[in-house]
């Protein structure tokens, strides 16, 4: 776009908001506002419920959405469910994961579980990650990147293993973010966060669903507490 297309329509744009040199301070000091104070906006009433029916309801959507989900009572009974999981669909025993302290801390000696960490190169089967919170009124896991849970675990391999605690599904996607936002702090977000709501799928092609398009063909989210 030439120089003088461009001020064309920059000028028109300008003339239907109202904007002019004269009130640029005043527009200037709004968005700096809005900015700082990351107002919220319409938040859907759907995943206002108490704990145990927010829980219930990020199951379904999950469950929906083509997930499956495991309820876990606590944490040490996640290597088992692993292995459970790789044998019952003929996976080789080998998951890859990163060094997220909640799952580093886990036994998987009772196993006949081949564990490795590091990003995936993408010669992966399986992957576990550790979600940092999940979304009810979606279904959604939200997964923030760094060496901890590298994001390429999550879109690598076929098949995606997800760990949740329970306590951190929010009813709604600004209640995990304003939660991001508090653990890192503003302007230190992860470098990415990602928001996946069951396996990979697209019907780009004569609208035929197909799995497994763009990433893992399938999820299993293991819910722990």
């Amino acid at each position: 776009m030439s120089g003088s297309t461009r001020d064309a329509v920059m000028g028109r744009l300008r003339r239907a908001v109202g904007a002019n040199p004269a009130n640029d301070a005043e527009r200037r000091a709004a968005v700096t506002a809005r900015l700082s104070g990351a107002p919220k906006g319409v938040i859907p009433a759907r995943g206002q419920l108490p704990p145990a029916e927010r829980l219930e309801l990020f199951i379904r959507m999950a469950t929906k959405a083509d997930a499956t989900v495991t309820r876990l009572d606590a944490a040490s009974g996640i290597p088992e469910e692993v292995a459970a999981y790789l044998r019952e669909r003929n996976l080789p025993a080998a998951i890859r994961m990163g060094r997220d302290p909640r799952l580093a801390g886990l036994d998987f000696s009772g196993t006949a579980l081949g564990v490795t960490t590091g990003p995936s190169e993408g010669d992966d089967l399986s992957s576990l990650s550790h979600a940092v919170g999940a979304i009810a009124e979606t279904g959604t896991l939200v997964l923030t990147s760094g060496p901890d849970n590298p994001t390429s675990l999550n879109f690598l391999p076929e098949y995606h293993i997800v760990v949740l605690d329970a306590a951190d599904v929010a009813g709604d996607m600004e209640a995990v973010l304003a939660r991001l936002r508090q653990t890192h702090g503003k302007g230190t977000m992860p470098r990415s966060v990602n928001f996946v709501t069951g396996p990979s799928r697209s019907a780009d092609i004569e609208q035929t669903l197909l799995l497994g398009a763009h990433g893992p063909r399938s999820l299993h989210i293991l819910v722990v507490g």
